[in-house]
């Protein structure tokens, strides 16, 4: 049993554009994994008004930091628990942050909190750090002593590394990062499961729109992407396009809307690359002149099937906001495994 009711629940802001220091934590915790990593996580706290969720700090025995809690306000003190963070000793500790700090921090208040430091072996820290720095959903879950880690990687949280101490409790927590990662958003919970007290951070990787091209759908597919709380960004030549591409991760999407033939090398470096979501506008005789030289360019048949042409579901869309509708609707069928047909027809769970 899953109790998702936790007695002081901690605001869950919607969705915004992941930051940069995300990927560069994941990568951070990759790089140092062999060496031994510390983490800081937020148990429990109060004040400091609306607070991202998600919060964590690494660090290892030679000083290094990555990742942040509360815009840095709390470093003084997370700061010495990562990097003292031992296996088998967790360590608990109390902040406390004045008006000034807090608000020259970017925070709106003052608040504390209680910090829970412990170490993450090795495993752990390799799988939750290629999660996090490839843009793929990953949970976090420890006993609220830290003694015992569970970590949880892929489209569903499926895989796991680590343990709570028993199967029930593995188990009963997985079921409760899947129920939180069915609302999409990242979450800090403190829950009970099993009997176990647990603390729980889920990281769902909010998506980076690329736009290639200019024009009115351009516009309306950027718009579309702040009202989902995307990032977003255009851009119009091929150099600058490829190296944003190269930068892609699972989360990310391409949309190509210049015709150009030229733009051709952008297609192979994303259905080659194999990250991210890759799709192209264009009538259908364009789509067929497109396929046709990818093809005679070297790819086959089945890397082709993952570009997105003519990109968007069915839905009739004449206008310029319509189609940037019908391209981010499918881009969420994509993601969620749903082929984008009408609820009223469909037979499975309504929102999962």
């Amino acid at each position: 049993m899953v109790d998702l009711s936790p007695s002081e629940p901690m605001p869950r802001p919607a969705n915004r554009p992941a930051s940069e220091h995300t990927r560069r934590l994941g990568s951070a915790l990759r790089q140092w994994a062999a060496r031994g990593v510390g983490v800081v996580r937020v148990l429990d706290r109060h004040g400091f008004g609306t607070v991202e969720p998600g919060q964590l700090l690494a660090g290892n025995a030679e000083g290094e930091t990555a990742g942040r809690l509360l815009l840095g306000a709390l470093d003084p003190v997370a700061v010495p628990l990562a990097r003292e963070a031992a296996p088998g000793r967790p360590r608990v500790a109390d902040a406390h942050v004045t008006e000034p700090d807090a608000v020259a921090a970017g925070l709106a208040c003052a608040g504390g909190a209680t910090l829970l430091g412990h170490a993450l072996p090795a495993e752990l820290a390799e799988a939750l750090g290629a999660a996090l720095a490839e843009g793929r959903p990953a949970a976090l879950a420890s006993t609220a002593d830290g003694t015992a880690h569970l970590v949880l990687t892929g489209a569903e949280l499926t895989e796991a590394h680590g343990g709570l101490g028993t199967e029930a409790a593995d188990g009963a927590a997985g079921e409760a990062a899947r129920q939180l990662l069915r609302r999409g958003a990242t979450s800090t919970e403190r829950l009970t499961a099993e009997g176990v007290d647990l603390l729980l951070d889920l990281w769902v990787p909010v998506p980076t729109l690329l736009v290639v091209g200019s024009g009115a759908i351009g516009g309306a597919l950027l718009a579309q992407a702040e009202l989902l709380g995307w990032a977003g960004r255009a851009v119009t030549e091929l150099a600058e396009a490829r190296t944003a591409l190269a930068g892609f991760t699972e989360a990310d999407v391409l949309v190509l809307l210049d015709h150009a033939p030229a733009f051709d090398a952008l297609l192979l470096d994303g259905i080659t690359g194999g990250r991210g979501f890759i799709g192209a506008l264009g009538s259908r005789r364009t789509q067929a002149a497109r396929r046709e030289r990818l093809l005679a360019a070297g790819l086959s048949e089945r890397e082709l099937a993952r570009l997105h042409g003519p990109v968007g579901l069915d839905l009739g869309a004449r206008t310029a906001a319509e189609t940037a509708v019908s391209v981010v609707a499918e881009v969420i069928a994509e993601r969620a495994g749903r082929t984008g047909s009408a609820l009223a027809g469909a037979a499975g769970r309504i929102g999962a």
